[in-house]
C-alpha cells in the first residue's frame, strides 16, 4: 500500500523531512550524471528531486500511483503530473532517458512487472535511479516516516531484482545515516552523525540509492498478465447499474 499524498507532503514540510530530503539529495548528487536535454520521469513521490535535477531536462514528468494520489506540479506553468498504474505507464517504447523512483518500488504490488515496464519505456541507453528503504536500517522500523512503510530491500536483494529485469547496477550510494528522531537535540547534530555514519556504519543507512543501466537482449514472448486493474474516480457515483436493474424488474 502506497503512502498517502497528504502524509508525504506533510512529512517533507516538517523539519525531519527537510533533513531527509537534503540527505537523499547528497546521495543522488554523487551518482547523478548530467544528460543535456534528457527526458526525465519521476515515479512515486519524487517532486523535491525533480525540481533539483530536472533543470537541464528537455521534459520532466511526475507520475504518481493512483493508490497514492497526486498533486498539481509545477505550481507555475503547464501541469506535468499524472496518475498512473506503475505496470502500465502511459508512454511509448524507448521514449524516456531516465526514471527516478522514490517511494515507489517498495510499494509496488509486483516489483518485477514494474521494472519490466520501466525497461520498456527507457531508451536503449536509458537509466533508472531507485531510492528504497534499507531493510538493515533504523528508518525502516519506524512508521512515523514514509520509509517505514512498504517492502524494504537489502543491497543484494535489489541487485538481484535489477539483474532479473535486465538492468545492470552501475553506481550505489546511501543516505539517512542519522536516526529518524523528531527531537531538536538529535536533529541539531544530524550533519555530524551523517558524516560519521558514512564512514563507520554505511551498511545501516536509512535508504539505498542505486543507478542501473538498461541491458539490451533479444526479445522473448511475455507471459500474459493474470489481471488488469481499472481505477474508478473517487467522486464517481456508485450503484447506478443496480438502480437500472431494479427499474427493469419493476417494469416487468
Amino acid at each position: 500500500m502506497h503512502s498517502d499524498i497528504v502524509d508525504l507532503r506533510s512529512f517533507y514540510a516538517s523539519p525531519l523531512g527537510r533533513l531527509a530530503e537534503r540527505s537523499i539529495t547528497m546521495a543522488l548528487s554523487s551518482i547523478w550524471a548530467k544528460i543535456p536535454n534528457e527526458r526525465l520521469v519521476g515515479l512515486g513521490y519524487a517532486l523535491p528531486w525533480l525540481e533539483r535535477f530536472g533543470t537541464d531536462s528537455e521534459r520532466v514528468f511526475a507520475f504518481m500511483p493512483a493508490t497514492q494520489g497526486a498533486v498539481v506540479w509545477p505550481q507555475n506553468g503547464p501541469t506535468a503530473t499524472a496518475l498512473v498504474f506503475d505496470e502500465e505507464l502511459p508512454l511509448v517504447d524507448a521514449s524516456i532517458d531516465r526514471m527516478l523512483l522514490v517511494h515507489s518500488l517498495e510499494h509496488a504490488e509486483n516489483p518485477r512487472e514494474t521494472l519490466n515496464e520501466i525497461w520498456r519505456v527507457l531508451s536503449p541507453a536509458g537509466r533508472v535511479v531507485i531510492v528504497v528503504p534499507n531493510r538493515r536500517g533504523v528508518w525502516a522500523r519506524f512508521e512515523h516516516t514514509p520509509f517505514g512503510t512498504g517492502r524494504p530491500y537489502s543491497r543484494s536483494q535489489l541487485a538481484e531484482l535489477l539483474r532479473e529485469t535486465n538492468f545492470t547496477p552501475a553506481a550505489w550510494s546511501d543516505a539517512l545515516l542519522f536516526p529518524p528522531s523528531r527531537r531538536r537535540f538529535a536533529m541539531r547534530f544530524h550533519n555530524m552523525i551523517e558524516s560519521a555514519g558514512r564512514k563507520l556504519w554505511p551498511i545501516f543507512s536509512g535508504v539505498i540509492v542505486v543507478e542501473a543501466q538498461k541491458r539490451l537482449y533479444q526479445g522473448v514472448p511475455a507471459a500474459q498478465r493474470a489481471s488488469r486493474r481499472v481505477f474508478v474516480p473517487a467522486l464517481s457515483p456508485q450503484g447506478v447499474s443496480g438502480l437500472g436493474a431494479t427499474r427493469k424488474s419493476m417494469d416487468r
